[in-house]
């Protein structure tokens, strides 16, 4: 009891305010402050830690700034019209197509194939019309240079890509008279003011051909980017050459097969070029067929009547220039043809034209060889035939959705005429191209009905060159998956965009990122301070105190 009264008066009664005033508060250290290091006991292990998070965030946000900044740029040339040029080099002539499109906030191309977003000019002849003078075929471009270059504001002609595709006419030519005629054409492009790189200029296979074909066809109809079984196939008889391209479901050799990726839908094309087989060199091939009677066949009757030409126009004097012939014709066949005579006749000229679209089958390796020794699947769903197809059904007044046989019915009539009486009903059709209708119109059953088998009354087939205001020209499907490609990778691969030379926003991003990493040396210099807790006994409680260093 007398312990707990004098502890009592102690509190109570302080015996000189002067002296508690100045006497110092007892306090007793317990132990160090450990709350800097709850995740490590050892502390320059903690630092080191803590250092690469903040480098690695910090890393992350420049490239992330770096995304934004780009992402900007692109979004403020969304609705902002782009151009691209795409000349096609075919065997009759040489086409450039001028084309002005947008692109929505989506990053998708949008397309305007009408008056305002394509623009069109020929010149002729072709390019392979310069194989005795490869070096003069890049003069030919410069009329057509000088035409996009009024279709494209100035302004934007260092970012305006030009591409040359060229077909089946520099396919004919030799590998080395083919690179000659390139080059003389890249010469012109590269000093043209549009945006250009030598492997721009080049010869496309036939596969791409009917690809594109399909492409811009199917892009038309709304087909495309949705069920592959409900596309359209193509069937174009160009000059050259012909193309068939379709969705096929049965099995086709590597070489024939052609994958087409277009948003999240995968198509699986059969797609192949017909070499040789185009309506002008088929034509000219039959008449040299004439001439050497090399048809092999077994309608005798009909190559003792060789002789005579059937598609052509009774009473039209025939005149070939020796010219038009092989190298290898000789001399007897020039003599040969000189006794030529033209007795039109729709059926012959169609078995001929079978004869020449079946030569070469007997070495066929494939299940399906339906022209020549090309294998070509059967064929599925609905089909446009494009080019000379359409020109030869359009000069005989037909209609889109009419059948083969009404065009055989009008073939039979034409090829029957007397020349002189065409010639006056189509005084204004040059007389070249008037002669080559009643072979036109025969080459196109033969080819279609006889050799594709497609039946005479079939109305899964029409004969179109455009689809609405869009021209089934298969540049514009090139042009089309060019565009695509060009946007699908400009929005990955950002990073490149980012340092190409000249860009505004690499050196943004360089001043960023050398703020932020004078940040990072900064906090890499900074330390927590040392702590210690220790007792207050006149608080009666903990308290954490700093520890100098």
């Amino acid at each position: 009891m007398r312990r707990l009264n004098t502890r009592k008066g102690v509190n109570s009664k302080p015996t000189d305010d002067h002296d508690s005033n100045n006497m110092d508060p007892v306090k007793l250290q317990v132990r160090p402050s450990t709350r800097s290091n709850l995740f490590s006991r050892n502390p320059k292990h903690n630092n080191r830690s803590s250092f690469l998070i903040i480098a690695s965030l910090t890393i992350a946000l420049a490239f992330t700034l770096c995304y934004l900044l780009v992402s900007a740029r692109n979004s403020r040339s969304f609705g902002k019209k782009r151009y691209g040029i795409v000349i096609d080099g075919g065997s009759t002539g040489t086409r450039i197509h001028v084309f002005g499109y947008g692109v929505d906030g989506g990053d998708t191309a949008v397309f305007d194939f009408g008056t305002d977003g394509l623009s069109s000019m020929r010149v002729n002849p072709g390019l392979s019309a310069y194989a005795e003078d490869p070096e003069s075929a890049g003069g030919s471009l410069r009329e057509l240079v000088e035409f996009g270059k009024g279709r494209v504001p100035k302004e934007q002609w260092e970012n305006t890509e030009i591409r040359l595709m060229a077909t089946a006419g520099l396919r004919l030519l030799d590998l080395d008279v083919q690179n000659r005629i390139l080059d003389s054409c890249r010469k012109v492009l590269r000093g043209s003011g549009f945006k250009f790189q030598n492997e721009w200029a080049s010869v496309i296979t036939g596969s791409d051909e009917g690809l594109y074909a399909w492409v811009v066809a199917n892009h038309a109809l709304g087909t495309l980017g949705g069920n592959p079984l409900q596309t359209t196939g193509i069937i174009e008889l160009g000059g050259a050459s012909a193309q068939v391209t379709f969705v096929s479901s049965e099995p086709v050799p590597y070489e024939f097969s052609r994958v087409v990726k277009y948003g999240n839908v995968t198509y699986n094309l059969y797609s192949h070029s017909l070499l040789h087989y185009g309506q002008n060199v088929a034509y000219d091939s039959l008449k040299e067929a004439i001439v050497s009677g090399d048809f092999n066949s077994d309608a005798e009757s009909l190559q003792k009547r060789m002789s005579i030409d059937p598609c052509t126009p009774k009473g039209y004097s025939y005149k070939m220039q020796s010219s038009k012939l092989s190298p290898s014709s000789s001399v007897e066949k020039h003599r040969h043809l000189s006794t030529l005579q033209s007795r039109g006749n729709f059926s012959e000229c169609r078995s001929a034209a079978i004869m020449m679209l079946q030569k070469g089958k007997e070495k066929c390796s494939y299940q399906h060889c339906r022209i020549g020794s090309n294998f070509i699947p059967k064929l599925q769903g609905k089909f446009l035939a494009t080019e000379n197809f359409f020109h030869t059904s359009k000069f005989f007044g037909l209609a889109s959705k009419a059948f083969l046989s009404d065009l055989m019915m009008a073939g039979q009539q034409f090829c029957g005429e007397d020349w002189s009486k065409l010639k006056k009903r189509h005084h204004r059709l040059d007389e070249e191209a008037l002669l080559h209708y009643c072979f036109s119109s025969a080459y196109t059953v033969a080819l279609l009905h006889d050799s594709l088998g497609i039946a005479m009354d079939d109305e899964r087939i029409r004969v179109a060159n455009q689809v609405g205001s869009i021209p089934l020209d298969w540049a514009l499907g090139a042009f089309i998956l060019q565009s695509k490609s060009d946007l699908d990778v400009g929005h990955s691969d950002w990073i490149s965009t980012v340092i190409s030379d000249g860009s505004p926003t690499l050196l943004s991003l360089i001043f960023i990122f050398a703020i932020l990493m004078f940040t990072v040396w900064s906090l890499s210099k900074w330390r927590k301070p040392q702590l210690k807790t220790i007792y207050d006994l006149e608080k009666g409680r903990y308290i954490v105190t700093r520890v100098s260093r």
